[in-house]
């Protein structure tokens, strides 16, 4: 067992780790006044403080086997948190949809794509929507599934290297994900996942015609997807029925 510190507070939390055993979290610095995300091992061997968006909080959530880490921080003056993925040292802000003053992000996966939750509130109460990032652009889930499902895509949690993506949704007649929320799979309807039903694979191959989100604000970078990665999440399928709590 390997104590692996803090950042000088009295208390940190491990919330991810990646197959070359880095360990992402959350730690207390010196005087347990806010916390803030941290990589173990660092530069040095020992636990490093990631930095956040010039705000005093944040916190790091997944990692890729690359050491991509993603999470969320806070900007200066603690007035919003967003989505945020600390690589090769440097941290960038994500950004939101459609301009709402909070996100943050899940899941990453080795290519580098990153999930999470863009908010209208930021006290992530009402306004929830399941976001992609992916090469400087940010995309609402919601738009990248059939119509006429009867869900809303509100957290994404988590997203393989195959592109395929866990959800907590909420049905028709709930307002509460926690409380009456179901769980889903979004599968994409591309070259790596042939004979899916349901798929409409002639999207595949058809010029790309995703609506874009408007440039948001505090956007790391508002470059539009290269349309060969925007074919190929173009649509996502179901598969079979969402499983939800029983009422």
């Amino acid at each position: 067992m390997i104590d692996l510190g803090t950042l000088g507070g009295t208390c940190g939390v491990p919330l991810a780790l990646n197959e070359r055993g880095q360990v992402v979290g959350q730690s207390y610095v010196a005087g347990d006044l806010t916390a803030h995300p941290f990589l173990w091992p660092g530069q040095d061997g020992k636990i490093q403080d990631l930095g956040t968006l010039g705000g005093t909080y944040g916190t790091a959530l997944a990692i890729n086997d690359s050491g991509e880490t993603v999470g969320y921080a806070s900007i200066a003056g603690d007035q919003a948190e967003f989505a945020s993925l600390w690589r090769r040292g440097t941290i960038a802000n994500l950004g939101s949809l459609d301009g709402d003053p909070c996100s943050v992000a899940n899941g990453i996966n080795s290519k580098g794509q990153v999930v999470g939750i863009s908010t209208a509130t930021c006290d992530y109460t009402s306004g929830r929507r399941a976001f992609l990032w992916e090469n400087g652009s940010m995309v609402d889930l919601n738009r990248l599934v059939s119509p006429g499902s009867g869900l809303q895509l509100t957290l994404a949690e988590a997203i393989n290297d195959r592109g395929e993506i866990t959800i907590n949704a909420t049905p028709s007649g709930c307002s509460i994900v926690e409380e009456c929320g179901h769980a889903v799979l979004l599968i994409p309807c591309d070259e790596n996942h042939p004979g899916v039903e349901g798929c409409d694979y002639s999207l595949v191959e058809a010029p790309a015609t995703v609506p874009q989100t408007p440039p948001a604000v505090h956007k790391a970078s508002s470059q539009p997807l290269p349309p060969s990665r925007l074919i190929r999440m173009s649509r996502y399928h179901f598969p079979g029925r969402a499983f939800g709590p029983k009422n």
